[in-house]
């Protein structure tokens, strides 16, 4: 166990500088395109072009991924490309800049594939959970320091410092990807007729469904709108960090939950359960505060999401998935997921524009509840055949 960290040392240094330039600039992104004067409805378009690109290439790089075993190469270009779309946002810095940018990091995140099956390639089948949670926990941890500087400098210095920070971080992931090395490599007899069979796997398809409403989720409310909220309550962009910061502590937290044995406390049903009603209920509550404050302290329930609900439906989707086609199978649940991190920020912006942000919220948190009754027929049907 202690050798596969050290192993794995350098890739979750990787995994740290690059999930910070992709994140740096997501606090004030939607309070900033406000600011100048864009819609919420072509806001919600430039949040969700970050899901775009991933939706149409998380499983042709995943399938590219499982064929050729070239983890090495995404992890580079995804590295480089999360650093370069920065560099549009510096060069462009309005609405359609951040469109382009938000594509080009969509790209670089439809890489990830590469990050995690590489990363679960240095731990045995027993310790998978521990290493897929440990990885996530990382992740968040790039994202919270990012949401944690951001805060610190956007009042005296703007959007393209922050953006520069980015360019920045990405480019030290690839710098660091380059040097990166494989862990034992695995042979085994490829099949595309046995890839193609996985992709048909109801366990796969059904916790890469809930996946899709908790990212959709996430992205429609934490990392866009929620800031939005916010800033009409008069909030200045000291707090909005602070409220980024709350949620990304959180998420870090409970990946380290996730990691640890205090995970056993409750079931995995139980767990998955109670995340989605949670996330129901933030829902519901945060756009009926008119305190800012109290908006802070709701955001420990995305960040519960995020740490642990989001950790245990990655394990669930790939823990019976054969290892030959672990990229692919990989690659089609995140192409799933980022179909919500695509069409529900749209929805939210166009539901908000049409009727009010409180309805559009109050739909989410409908969506919530279904992710957390689908689950109960799961169990029960698991149960009946068992």
């Amino acid at each position: 166990m202690k050798a596969a960290k050290k192993k794995s040392y350098l890739l979750l240094c990787i995994v740290f500088f690059f999930w910070y330039a992709q994140y740096v600039y997501i606090p004030y992104q939607t309070p900033y395109l406000a600011a100048i004067n864009l819609s919420t409805n072509f806001i919600g378009m430039v949040v969700s072009a970050y899901g775009i690109s991933q939706l149409l290439l998380r499983l042709p790089v995943g399938l590219i991924a499982n064929v050729k075993e070239k983890h090495k190469v995404f992890i580079v270009l995804g590295s480089f490309l999360a650093g370069f779309a920065s560099v549009i946002r510096i060069i462009q810095p309005d609405g359609w800049g951040f469109f382009i940018g938000n594509i080009i990091s969509g790209i670089a995140s439809s890489t990830w594939i590469s990050f995690m099956v590489l990363f679960l390639g240095f731990y045995p089948k027993s310790k998978k959970s521990y290493a897929t949670s440990l990885i996530i926990m990382v992740n968040n941890m790039g994202v919270f320091l990012a949401f944690l500087s951001s805060t610190l400098l956007f009042d005296s210095f703007g959007m393209k410092l922050i953006c520069l920070l980015s360019c920045l971080s990405g480019f030290i992931a690839f710098i660091l990807a380059i040097r990166l090395k494989y862990p034992e490599r695995i042979h085994h007899q490829f099949s595309f007729q046995n890839l193609f069979k996985v992709f048909l796997d109801p366990k796969l398809l059904f916790f890469s469904f809930l996946a899709l409403i908790q990212q959709g989720i996430q992205m429609s409310t934490t990392m866009s709108f929620t800031n939005q909220i916010l800033s009409e309550l008069g909030a200045n962009s000291a707090l909005i960090g602070v409220s980024s910061i709350v949620y990304m502590l959180s998420s870090v937290l409970f990946a380290k939950v996730g990691a640890s044995s205090w995970i056993t406390k409750l079931s995995t049903s139980s767990w998955i359960i109670l995340s989605f009603l949670m996330l129901a209920l933030y829902c519901v509550l945060i756009p009926q505060l008119s305190s800012s404050y109290l908006i802070l302290l709701l955001q420990i329930i995305p960040g519960m999401g995020t740490g642990i609900l989001f950790s245990l439906l990655t394990f669930e989707a790939i823990s019976d998935i054969p290892s030959y086609a672990r990229s692919a199978a990989m690659g089609l649940f995140q192409a799933i997921y980022a179909l919500g991190m695509t069409v529900f920020p749209i929805i939210v912006g166009y539901v908000s524009l049409l009727y009010s942000m409180t309805t559009a919220y109050f739909c989410l948190a409908i969506v919530a509840v279904l992710g957390a009754i689908f689950y109960c027929f799961y169990c029960s049907n698991r149960t009946i055949k068992s």
